[in-house]
C-alpha cells in the first residue's frame, strides 16, 4: 500500500511543516481587497502583504569572545515567531558593520565572516515560515559604546541622575577612545556632557578620510556578507542621530573637506555607501534606506548656531535622488541627531506618518519612483489602512488615478501616505498584530497551520 506524506515538509535545513499557505498573506484577492493585504513585488522580492516588522535593538548579543556580535537563538524565538504570525517582512535589528559602531557591547555586528552562521539560522527559519528576512546596517558614530536602555534607566534612577544614556566603558566591553564622527572634541559629545559624572555619551574623535575610505567598504563587505547568510532585503541605516545622518545635517557636520559643508558634500558619505553596497548585492535584491527626515530643531537656537539642520525639505531633496543610486524604498522616521531637539510633536499620534505622506507625495509629483515607508505609532488597524491606502479608502485602480492626479499643479493629497507600514512596539505587545488587523478588516488570510484552531472567525 503506497503511503502519502500528510504533512510535508518546508524547505529548510530541519524539519518544519509546510504551510498550505503563508501565514498573513490574503486567500483571495479582489480589487476591494485592502492594500495592507495586497502582495507587493520589490525586484526580486514579493512581499505577502504590507505589514514589515520594523529593525528593534534587543541588547542581547554576547559583548566579547567568540560569539562576539553573533545573533543567537533569542533571536529566532523573537523574530521567527513575527514570521509565524504573519508579518510580511521581518528585520534583524541594526547590525553594526564595524565592532565600534555598535551602539551597545551587546548590539550585532557583521563585521566578520564568522557572524553570518546566526544571521543565515534566523534567515533559514524566517523563509521557512513564508515570510522575507531584512537586514539593516549600520553605524552608531558618536552615539556608540553606551549600554543598554534598561541597564542605564536603573543606574541612573539609582543616582538620581534623571532619564538619559549610560556610558559603556572598557570593563563592560565599551571602547571609550574609539567612538567616531564627522566632528571630534568634547564639544561633538551627543548630551553635551563629555566630562559629567552624570553624561551619558564618549566625545568622538574626527574621522579622516581614510577612516571614511574604510567604513564605505565596511558597508559593502557587510553587504556582501548578508547576501551569503541569505537575506532578502538590506537596509542602510541614516536616522536616529547614527554616523550617516551625522554627516547629512549641518548641526553635526561642520567638515571643511569634501564630506562637509554644502548639502552636496554632507550627502556624499551616504551616497558612497550606497554605491558600495549596491555593488556588493545582486541586481535584483531590493535596497532600502532609513532616514530621520527631520532633526526637530526647526528654529532652535541649535539651528541658528549651526546654520541649519537636516529638514523634510532636505529629506525631499535626497529622496529625489534616491532612485538613481539604487534605492527602492524610503523608510521615514525621525529625530535623535541632538539633544535640543524639539519633543512636541512627538504628542501627534501622525508626527512621523504625515511627513512621510508629504515626502510621498512631493516625489510623486515629479514621478520619482521610490517607495515609502511609515513608522512611528502604528497600533490601529483603521491607522494602517488608511496610511496605504488614503482616506478615501480606495482600491488599487482608485490610488493609480491619485498619483496621475498628483503630477497636475495644485493638487490636493487624499491618498496614501505610504507604500508599506513599518511596525515595531506594537509586535512586543502583540506578535499576532497582523492576523488581529486582517480580522479587524474582514480579509480572509492564512494562519499557520498549528495555530489554525485559534483563527479568529470572520462570520
Amino acid at each position: 500500500m503506497q503511503t502519502t506524506n500528510l504533512n510535508p515538509e518546508a524547505e529548510a535545513p530541519f524539519f518544519t511543516p509546510k504551510h498550505a499557505h503563508s501565514p498573513g498573506q490574503a486567500l483571495e484577492t479582489d480589487k476591494n481587497t485592502s492594500t495592507l493585504f495586497q502582495p507587493l513585488t520589490i525586484r526580486n522580492v514579493t512581499l505577502r502583504n504590507r505589514i514589515i516588522v520594523s529593525p528593534m535593538c534587543q541588547y542581547s548579543v554576547a559583548p566579547s569572545g567568540t560569539d562576539i556580535g553573533k545573533l543567537t537563538d533569542f533571536h529566532i524565538a523573537t523574530l521567527g515567531h513575527y514570521a509565524i504570525k504573519g508579518a510580511g517582512l521581518v528585520f534583524i535589528e541594526a547590525t553594526s558593520v564595524q565592532p565600534n559602531g555598535r551602539i551597545t557591547p551587546n548590539c550585532p555586528g557583521l563585521w566578520s565572516d564568522e557572524q553570518i552562521g546566526p544571521i543565515k539560522r534566523v534567515v533559514d527559519f524566517v523563509h521557512s515560515q513564508g515570510g522575507l528576512c531584512a537586514i539593516q546596517l549600520g553605524h552608531a558614530g558618536r552615539k556608540a559604546s553606551t549600554v543598554a536602555p534598561w541597564v542605564a534607566s536603573k543606574y541612573r534612577r539609582e543616582r538620581g541622575y534623571g532619564p538619559g544614556s549610560v556610558r559603556s566603558t572598557s570593563d563592560v566591553g565599551g571602547w571609550p577612545d574609539n567612538v567616531v564622527g564627522p566632528m571630534g572634541g568634547e564639544e561633538e559629545t551627543w548630551d553635551g556632557l563629555s566630562n559629567a559624572e552624570n553624561g551619558g555619551y564618549f566625545a568622538p574623535r574626527g574621522l579622516t578620510l581614510q577612516d571614511i575610505e574604510e567604513l564605505v567598504q565596511d558597508f559593502g563587505r557587510s553587504a556582501a556578507r548578508a547576501v551569503k547568510a541569505g537575506v532578502d532585503i538590506i537596509e542602510i541605516h541614516s536616522a536616529h542621530g547614527y554616523l550617516l545622518h551625522q554627516f547629512l545635517s549641518p548641526v553635526t557636520n561642520r567638515r571643511t573637506d569634501r564630506y562637509g559643508g554644502s548639502f552636496e558634500n554632507r550627502t556624499r558619505f551616504a551616497k558612497e555607501i550606497i554605491a558600495e553596497v549596491r555593488r556588493n548585492i545582486p541586481r535584483d535584491m531590493p535596497l532600502f534606506f532609513r532616514v530621520s527626515c527631520t532633526d526637530w530643531l526647526e528654529g532652535s537656537e541649535a539651528e541658528k548656531k549651526f546654520g541649519g539642520s537636516w529638514d523634510v525639505e532636505s529629506t525631499i531633496r535626497l529622496a529625489k535622488e534616491l532612485p538613481d543610486l539604487g534605492i527602492d524604498l524610503l523608510d521615514v522616521s525621525s529625530g535623535g541627531n541632538h539633544k535640543d531637539q524639539n519633543m512636541e510633536d512627538f504628542r501627534k499620534k501622525d508626527y512621523q506618518t504625515s511627513r512621510a505622506g508629504r515626502i510621498r507625495q512631493a516625489i510623486r509629483k515629479e514621478g520619482t519612483q521610490l517607495l515609502i515607508g511609515a513608522v512611528g505609532l502604528i497600533t490601529e488597524a483603521d491607522d494602517a489602512r488608511e496610511l496605504v491606502q488614503g482616506a478615501e479608502g480606495g482600491n488599487l485602480a482608485e490610488e493609480a488615478q491619485i498619483a496621475k492626479e498628483l503630477t497636475q499643479a495644485n493638487s490636493k493629497d487624499s491618498g496614501p501616505k505610504a507604500d508599506v507600514i513599518l511596525v515595531a512596539r506594537q509586535f512586543l505587545r502583540e506578535p499576532e498584530w497582523v492576523l488581529k488587523v486582517a480580522w479587524q478588516l474582514g480579509v480572509e488570510v492564512a494562519w499557520p497551520s498549528q495555530f489554525a484552531r485559534a483563527k479568529f472567525s470572520l462570520k
